[in-house]
């Protein structure tokens, strides 16, 4: 380890697991594990490595440079980045200095960047590159708190408010001799109490809340994960969902605290290749991913010659006996264990090489994954281990394991964990892990969302059976999970479309789909006038609403909705309906709030067509 930095002596067998705080875990794996690859990155289309001593030395300059430009404890820090070697090595430079990290999504747009930055009272942000940047300057009059930014790469202006990492690096290189002694101590200060990282996640009704975890809260989940999960030290992970994400955020303090290699994707359009490359022991991804690479088999498949396509149907159903057997536990007939051999040289094994060749299982969460999806590859021989969680719980809570899964389920609670039931079905949770500080400056959503005795309302409805396997069974809360694992919150964009007087009520709609869609009803008393501005005589209201001048003022409201949300929020496809909604209908509760159950039910034939239709479309 580098001169000045002080740090407790190591375990004999060398598991930074062992340490009380992120901070901790880290400098220990680096003393441990110094010459062991630690990061893979892609530069001019070659993969290089980074050992745990180099990304120590990063990590340590940048951590002085913070010390250097006057770094506080409990100084919050926030990263706008897609997912990087660079985005970590910040993140544990943040941490060392006693620092609280705060995650922003890379395609939040500028207004919620402000939001965030504001709120969390940050005084540095780090940002990616120049794309980034411009959506920061854009706004920089209205963060009178931010002090300084710094950029990881690309920026090669003159601004004194803009830093770049490689001269923050350097800084903390000319203060070493001077700060070094001050980074060990504040280091070794940091209490397993302390926050650790604010995280932002969507609220239903207004703003996103910044979840307040510590780092013993983070400690526990880890502890947890590394119990359930065979998971050994030297494995390699491809890292490619979001780190802002709390369930990428965990897969990344996994490499420190177990001694694993993080292989990061440069984007998810490479992820097919660079599975071949890396050649990774497990993957983390949402349903989506599954999902996505489930239809490219498939469709594989179908453009195949006939004897091909016979044949992969032949060993899918074999794949399915074999996956039928070892769900149960029941021991599989030597007559099926010789097909499955041949099946598996002819078939499965080319799936195999696709991802690398010695994948061993793969982690599915942020989102629920289809059943039919997790058989499909288990037929194939690929063990998708479900899992849930929330940003509350850092964000594990249950998980399959390799001996014991069922498909469907969620899988057992983890150790440490406590589940129940509420009278309404809720499921209720409490554990080390959980982060019962609750949320950043909001007291009053902290007491709704936390019970006496530390139990969180997860706000989904579920049932345990009788192996105490959790499934989920409803959303008791109305924030829409995508199949892609992202968290949208319907209200706030349909404030956003309700802004026009033309439009009565607009519902979002997208749970455990790829992108949200919206159904929207006008109002007559407005399609009225619109219609005499226009001179339309038409007189049905129904196919009025389907008028061409109707839907280009509509398409031009969502398209300025979307033009204010991150990519991820936007509505993709949205539908007009032929009559307003009621409550006579049962459309609308007594105080004009949307049923979404009700209105889901009854036009689902129409919902379902906006996952095929054009971009517009009109019952």
């Amino acid at each position: 380890m580098a001169a000045g930095m002080r740090m407790p002596a190591a375990p004999d067998h060398g598991v930074a697991a062992q340490a009380d705080t992120l901070a901790r875990v880290f400098w220990c794996r680096v003393e441990t594990s110094g010459p062991r690859p630690a990061q893979m990155i892609k530069h001019r289309g070659a993969w290089q490595t980074l050992t745990w001593a180099e990304v120590g030395t990063v990590v340590r300059e940048l951590a002085l440079g913070l010390l250097a430009l006057g770094s506080r404890p409990g100084e919050r820090v926030a990263i706008l980045s897609r997912s990087r070697a660079e985005w970590i090595q910040a993140d544990f430079a943040v941490l060392s200095v006693g620092g609280v990290s705060v995650p922003i999504y890379p395609t939040y747009p500028a207004e919620q960047i402000v939001y965030v930055v504001n709120d969390a009272d940050a005084r540095l942000l780090v940002v990616e590159d120049p794309t980034q940047l411009v959506k920061v300057m854009e706004v920089r009059g209205k963060m009178a708190g931010l002090e300084q930014v710094v950029v990881m790469q690309g920026y090669e202006g003159q601004d004194a408010w803009v830093l770049t990492s490689d001269a923050l690096r350097r800084l903390g290189r000319e203060q070493a001799d001077r700060l070094g002694p001050a980074l060990a101590d504040r280091t070794a200060a940091i209490r397993p109490d302390d926050v650790a990282t604010i995280v932002y996640t969507s609220g239903t009704t207004g703003p996103p809340k910044g979840v307040i975890q510590t780092h013993a809260n983070h400690l526990a989940a880890l502890a947890a994960a590394a119990q359930a999960t065979p998971v050994e030290p030297g494995d390699l992970h491809l890292l490619f969902l979001p780190l802002a994400h709390a369930f990428a955020r965990l897969e990344g303090f996994m490499g420190p605290y177990l001694g694993l290699v993080t292989a990061f994707s440069e984007r998810l359009d490479r992820v097919p290749d660079e599975l071949r490359e890396v050649r990774p022991h497990f993957i983390c991804a949402v349903p989506r991913f599954f999902e996505m690479v489930h239809a490219r088999i498939l469709a594989g498949a179908e453009a195949s010659p006939r004897l091909q396509q016979a044949l992969f149907a032949w060993a899918i159903r074999v794949g399915r006996a074999v996956s039928a057997r070892r769900q149960v536990r029941r021991p599989t007939p030597a007559w099926l264990r010789l097909e499955h051999a041949v099946a598996s040289r002819l078939v499965f094994s080319k799936l195999d090489q696709a991802l690398g060749g010695r994948l061993r299982f793969a982690v599915s969460g942020g989102a629920p994954l289809p059943r039919e999806v997790a058989e499909f590859f288990h037929a194939l021989g690929i063990l998708i281990l479900e899992g849930y969680g929330l940003t509350e719980t850092c964000p594990v809570l249950t998980f399959n394991r390799t001996d014991r899964f069922r498909f469907g389920s969620v899988g057992l609670p983890l150790t440490g964990v406590e589940l129940k039931l509420a009278a309404d079905g809720e499921i209720l949770a409490r554990g080390p892990n959980v982060a019962t500080r609750g949320y950043w400056r909001k007291p009053e959503a902290t007491a709704e969302a936390f019970e006496t005795g530390g139990w969180l309302r997860t706000g989904d409805v579920g049932r345990i059976d009788e192996e105490g396997f959790l499934f989920i069974t409803d959303r008791k809360k109305d924030l829409i999970v995508t199949s892609g694992g992202a968290n949208i919150a319907p209200q706030p964009i349909e404030s956003l479309l309700k802004a026009d007087p033309l439009v009565g009520e607009a519902m979002v709609y997208g749970d455990r789909r790829p992108y949200a869609v919206a159904l929207i009803s006008v109002n007559p008393e407005q399609l009225g006038r619109l219609a005499e501005a226009q001179g339309i005589s038409e007189i049905d209201s129904g196919r009025l609403a389907v008028h061409p001048a109707v839907r280009a003022r509509l398409t031009r409201l969502v398209e300025e909705a979307n033009a204010r949300l991150p990519s991820y929020a936007r509505i993709k496809r949205f539908a007009v309906l032929p009559v307003p909604l009621t409550e006579e209908a049962g459309e609308l509760t007594p105080s004009l709030k949307v049923k979404r159950a009700v209105v889901a039910r009854k036009y689902r034939e129409l919902l379902e067509s906006l996952y095929e239709a054009p971009a517009v479309r009109a019952s």
